[in-house]
């Protein structure tokens, strides 16, 4: 396993200035990711993949589309998947989840006016099969809460829930059948109560802070005894994703969660007593 001593402690600064992140994933992938071996780009890969879903929604849609520049794969490389796919021809170069979701698109009709939540299942089954046990933990964490926000809110407003939860989990598969007021889920999953507190919070964008305040202190606990491993690179490009969006979003709490992060990384790259022997 690779350990990045240098990288880690001399990663970037992060500044914030009238708004602005100095820093940026797209900064990461060009910057940072070169530095990682092979084995660990393809697990930062497992990020970049949820901008190459969204390029091929829009690309299956219109070839001429506009596509996000921060996914694994060129609108080229993506219209070649398509145009494979069409074929029933596989290459290496792409994940088999791809193929999985444009094989289920091109022969299931009644699956196109669902294909969002498809390729999110597909996407989730596959990231969460990855061996390391960080990032598939962040995954399976990822699609449960959300999965479980979903099914509050589908109760709230008299909805089926089944029919609305992705992904297959043990937390998926109770929120589909149980019609227990926790869905049995309280006792299996420590942050079921908090994510059914942040589901009652009305304000929506209060709501998503909620949610990645909740997604930040879960990598600080995962992360709590990696020092030097790329769980804690991912880590930190986990968290600059959420400071970038936040910025954007709500110029106040992009501060807010910039503050909390210069705060973890300090914690971050002070050396272990065990690494100082």
């Amino acid at each position: 396993m690779s350990k990045y001593y240098c990288l880690i402690t001399g990663l970037p600064d992060l500044t914030v200035d009238d708004g602005k992140l100095a820093y940026t994933v797209a900064d990461f992938k060009t910057e940072i990711y070169p530095e990682l071996s092979s084995h660990d780009q393809s697990l930062v890969d497992l990020f970049y993949l949820r901008y190459d879903n969204a390029n091929l929604l829009k690309l299956l849609k219109d070839k001429d589309a506009v596509t996000d520049r921060r996914g694994c794969f060129s609108p080229e490389e993506l219209l070649d998947l398509i145009r494979l796919s069409k074929d029933n021809v596989r290459s290496s170069l792409y994940p088999a989840y791809l193929y999985e979701f444009l094989s289920s698109y091109w022969n299931d009709k009644e699956m196109a006016a669902l294909q969002e939540d498809f390729l999110a299942t597909c996407y989730y089954d596959f990231a969460m099969k990855s061996k390391n046990r960080f990032v598939s933990s962040w995954f399976e964490f990822n699609l449960n809460v959300n999965n479980i926000l979903l099914a509050f809110s589908a109760r709230r407003y008299k909805l089926d829930v089944a029919s609305r939860i992705i992904g297959h989990t043990a937390a998926s598969d109770a929120l589909r059948a149980s019609t227990a007021r926790d869905f049995g889920l309280s006792s299996a999953l420590d942050y079921f109560e908090r994510v059914q507190q942040i589901s009652e919070t009305a304000d929506l964008v209060e709501r998503e802070h909620k949610v990645d305040l909740l997604k930040w202190d879960w990598l600080d606990d995962a992360t709590f005894f990696h020092y030097f491993s790329i769980e804690k690179v991912f880590a930190f490009l986990l968290r600059l994703d959420i400071l970038e969006r936040w910025i954007v979003l709500d110029k106040d709490k992009g501060n807010e969660l910039f503050r909390k992060m210069i705060g973890t990384l300090k914690d971050e790259i002070r050396i272990p007593e065990e690494f100082r022997k």
